[in-house]
């Protein structure tokens, strides 16, 4: 797709949030049960449920513009993604694992916050100011998770360095 509008821009980048949000859904399980501390695998699976909702979020957003945002994939968060699960490989069970996994989920986080930061704005220049709450809505949430991963890091931090 060529991007020569603003109206097309914010399509792109809803269909790109989109894929997004499709390819955590599907990683979102396997960090969780590689999670070794109970505060840790509730936050990604809380997380997973949220981002379920804002999948449905995104799809209410494609028909208030009237188009499917399917068709293209997230090379970003893909990359983002297989980073995080190289984690999984190059760690060992345990706390360790577990400060590697937040660091890789926050990682997740603020690229998400970059893109509906964005979109939101772009929907605001364009007068679509419903499209703009809803995306705005699920940039809060990012910004929840990651508060939230700030939190239990600190505890799991500190236990990987007494045990490492």
């Amino acid at each position: 797709m060529s991007v020569g509008t603003m109206q097309e821009l914010l399509i792109d980048e809803l269909k790109d949030l989109y894929s997004a949000e499709k390819q955590i859904v599907r990683a979102l399980p396997k960090l969780a049960k590689a999670a070794t501390t109970p505060q840790l695998q509730q936050a990604i699976l809380n997380h997973l449920e949220e981002t379920k909702g804002q999948v449905i979020r995104l799809e209410k957003i494609g028909e208030l513009v009237g188009k499917k945002l399917t068709g293209k994939t997230c090379v970003g968060m893909k990359g983002v993604l297989e980073e995080g699960s190289e984690v999984l490989e190059d760690t060992d069970k345990g706390t360790i694992r577990d400060a590697a996994l937040i660091s890789a989920a926050q990682r997740v986080e603020h690229y998400e916050m970059a893109g509906y930061g964005s979109a939101r704005e772009f929907a605001k220049l364009l007068g679509l100011s419903e499209v703009a709450s809803l995306l705005d809505e699920t940039l809060a949430e990012e910004k929840a998770a990651d508060k939230t991963l700030s939190g239990v890091a600190k505890q799991v931090n500190a236990t990987a360095k007494r045990e490492g």
